[in-house]
């Protein structure tokens, strides 16, 4: 190999530790911009008892919360909220229902993405029990309630008096594969709606 050579091949070697490095440090970078940057609160699973625990209720302020559902257009399921809106008391648990029904003529896995806007304030909405969490089976035709038990932080800011609490699901394309070959998936802790 002349000098030349072992200079581009160098390059070349340090050119792909580097992009390697970068690629694996785009996760984290990604959680402290949108936490530390945009306030935005990504999903670390339910929020628990210890977190929770020591809420006081307030019940000399009321917080409009707005319910929004939508279905990502690879997934044939209909998925609306019971209801488009409820009044809360900053620091009480609160529990809602959406519907989801699969309108295939097959089992298909779906999973829901959640948001709360606006942003800044979603570190303050604690989802304790959520569908969102789990992967959720639907057989063909089946309709389903699924609960999200929520409280919303006294400590919201004042200026806050409305939240939305949007889920969009999106098929789970692996997870149905495997029910199609007739693989365990771990069935959904949902009741059936009537």
């Amino acid at each position: 190999m002349n000098a030349r050579s072992l200079k581009t091949f160098k390059t070349i070697a340090l050119v792909s530790a580097a992009s390697f490095v970068f690629a694996f440090s785009l996760v984290p970078l990604y959680r402290i911009a949108c936490e530390k940057v945009f306030g935005i609160k990504l999903e670390q699973g339910p929020a628990g008892e210890a977190q929770v625990a020591g809420l006081q209720v307030d019940e000399s302020r009321t917080v409009t919360i707005e319910f929004d559902a939508t279905v990502n257009s690879k997934l044939p399921w209909a998925f609306k909220p019971t209801q488009l809106s409820m009044q809360v008391h900053p620091g009480k648990m609160y529990e809602m229902n959406y519907t989801a029904r699969n309108l295939s003529d097959h089992a298909i896995v779906g999973n829901a993405a959640p948001s709360v806007a606006p942003s800044t304030a979603s570190t303050y909405f604690n989802k304790t029990e959520c569908f969102c969490f789990t992967e959720q089976l639907l057989a063909a035709g089946e309709e389903r309630l699924m609960p999200v038990r929520f409280i919303v932080d006294p400590a919201l800011p004042d200026n806050v008096q409305t939240l939305t609490l949007s889920y969009t699901f999106f098929s789970n394309d692996a997870a149905t594969a495997r029910v199609g070959e007739g693989a365990h998936v771990v069935p959904a802790t949902a009741r059936t709606a009537p």
